[in-house]
């Protein structure tokens, strides 16, 4: 990288509180590309930005310089058969404790019409991640080549994969700096992190779910607002219109968290075995939104018309057992999952120390008891036992008894389960309460929606 200006003159400039450029941040991002701006020089920028923060200008322009550090996927005019007839669509979580819905959602939409590259990511802390989920799947390949990738999304119209090596490729090292450098909860950088990988993969519109709650990554209702207004407005500038959702995830979304355990939940939405539930209401939220955002439908009604009909109908089904398939994994997942996927040798109730009904959770903790299961991660080479979690969890207001348990835990051990039931009761809290005495809270608090100029 030949820099018009020194590189410290840059990182000076924003430690001094003053705007960058679009050319300087440029600059900036395509050293951390290429390797010709140092670790220290990196972690100071970092710094500079979580200290002095960026203008609503420069979000934009770092946001665009990191889709643009490596490959931007192009989906048509390339003259390699791959000219997508519907448009090109995606969504991205800001994470949570039993948020499936890219499993479901992804299927959903090319049963629509659309066309869904996602790009998903591992699970770190008490979050879960969509690929260690996938990779509950036998023979499921996360890291397809890119010709795969492309072909499965033209055929199946969805294809979940995780980053390659030639997508925003300043991210990896940004984000790997930020990580050991205490730079990460900084609102430029998060979302140009976010924002970054997901346009690189030649969106068509985008839907952002950004979690509120105990179990979300942001601390407070207003840092998540702020979060989900900024997603929206940034990614519209940079040409790709987006609709941000904030969502409740003061409990767990669906009624299990682990891996293989979440797989299970998502087939059995998609076969209508299933019905209603926070986590099937957020996900056909999220997927009219695309629908609309993609023109696939001329009205919300419309668009919630179609796609409980391409659920009732069994098309969205059918897109995931292609897109599993395509990847590796067996072709009768659908029919056979107990066949496929792994279970825990230990499987026991956790109850309550009393009766009564459930009127509080520190949803964060419920997902720490997963990862003292084994079923995520304190630090990012930690190996994953995908067939530990919980099931039957009982969601807010919720009566619990001697009869019905706080959840069932799936444990590699006894020790194991009786850790994760400690934790599960030390998380959940359950007092003396009269029925609808329970004030549960609204799961889509709002919907921020910005086109692109």
């Amino acid at each position: 990288m030949t820099f018009r200006a020194l590189p410290q003159e840059l990182i000076r400039a924003k430690r001094d509180g003053q705007a960058l450029s679009p050319e300087a941040i440029g600059e900036l991002v395509g050293g951390i590309a290429d390797g010709s701006l140092s670790d220290a020089q990196v972690g100071a920028l970092a710094m500079a930005i979580f200290l002095n923060g960026m203008n609503a200008a420069e979000t934009v322009a770092l946001t665009e310089a990191v889709r643009d550090s490596g490959e931007v996927l192009a989906w048509r005019g390339l003259g390699e058969g791959l000219d997508l007839p519907g448009p090109v669509l995606d969504k991205h979580s800001t994470g949570g404790v039993g948020d499936l819905v890219s499993l479901v959602l992804g299927p959903w939409i090319a049963a629509c019409g659309g066309y869904v590259p996602m790009v998903s990511g591992r699970g770190l802390g008490h979050t879960g991640g969509t690929l260690d989920k996938l990779e509950a799947i036998p023979g499921y390949d996360i890291a397809p080549s890119r010709e795969s990738f492309r072909r499965l999304v033209r055929e199946a119209g969805v294809a979940i994969v995780g980053q390659t090596a030639e997508l925003a490729p300043a991210d990896r090292r940004l984000y790997a700096i930020r990580d050991v450098t205490a730079t990460v909860e900084s609102l430029p950088l998060i979302v140009s992190s976010i924002l970054g990988k997901k346009l690189a993969c030649g969106l068509d519109a985008l839907v952002m779910d950004v979690k509120t709650g105990s179990g979300a990554f942001m601390p407070t209702l207003e840092k998540s607002r702020e979060l989900a207004q900024t997603i929206a407005e940034v990614a519209s500038r940079a040409g790709t219109p987006t609709t941000a959702l904030l969502t409740d995830m003061s409990q767990p979304l669906a009624p299990c968290a682990g891996n293989a355990v979440e797989v299970r939940e998502a087939i059995d939405l998609l076969l209508c075995n299933k019905r209603g539930g926070r986590l099937l209401e957020v996900t056909r939220t999220l997927a009219a939104e695309l629908l609309l955002a993609g023109r696939l439908a001329e009205s919300r009604d419309a668009a919630l018309a179609l796609l409980d009909e391409r659920l009732a109908s069994g098309a969205a089904a059918e897109r995931f057992a292609r897109m599993v398939a395509g990847l590796g994994g067996p072709a009768d997942l659908l029919e056979r999952p107990e066949r496929h996927l792994p279970r825990a040798p230990v499987v026991r109730p956790v109850h309550a120390a009393r009766s009564g009904r459930v009127t509080r959770m520190d949803t964060r903790a419920v997902g720490l008891a997963v990862v003292t299961l084994g079923g995520g991660r304190r630090a990012p080479s930690d190996a994953i036992d995908h067939s530990v979690g919980l099931t039957g969890i009982a969601a807010l207001g919720d009566a619990v008894d001697g009869e019905r348990p706080l959840a069932w835990v799936h444990a590699a051990s006894e020790a194991d389960a009786e850790r994760a039931a400690s934790q599960l009761r030390a998380a959940i809290e359950v007092n003396d309460v009269a029925p609808g005495g329970v004030v549960l809270p609204t799961l889509i608090q709002d919907v921020i929606r910005r086109e692109a100029p």
